[in-house]
């Protein structure tokens, strides 16, 4: 079986992100042992948990990429668009587990950048897969 272009460059994105999560597994199990209370940053628990449940995401979005009867430039878009912000909300919490800056970057006042962030990643994430999704129902229905 050869897999499109669109489909290997989105498992090839995905085994980043999950060799990130496996890097952050270190990082973490490095805070949970040096930690006082026996536990990392929260944001370097939440930055390793959101990878490792992203890699497990791309691979479904592979999946549907794989099965849709859209072009290969609009499945790649799609996948491009979602594993992109994956990327990013994966650094963001990464960087504040760095920094230890916060333990909750919604509490307080809510900067307008990352509230059109969070709109820009909404639309992203849901419109990305509705892309494919809706190639995987025209593809096969």
């Amino acid at each position: 079986m050869t897999l499109g272009l669109d489909t290997r460059i989105t498992l090839l994105i995905t085994g980043v992100i999950f060799l990130a999560a496996l890097a952050l597994g270190v990082w973490k199990y490095s805070g949970m042992r040096t930690s006082l209370k026996g536990a990392p940053h929260p944001y370097v628990d939440i930055a390793h948990r959101a990878a490792l449940m992203y890699a497990f995401a791309g691979v479904l979005l592979a999946v549907f990429t794989e099965l849709s009867a859209w072009p290969t430039a609009v499945n790649l878009a799609a996948d491009v668009v979602v594993l992109a912000f994956f990327i990013g909300a994966i650094a963001s919490y990464a960087w504040h587990g760095w920094r230890r800056d916060t333990t909750n970057q919604f509490s307080g006042m809510i900067s307008t950048e990352l509230k059109l962030a969070m709109y820009a990643l909404i639309v992203g994430e849901i419109g990305g897969f509705a892309v494919l999704f809706s190639g995987f129902i025209v593809g096969q229905f």
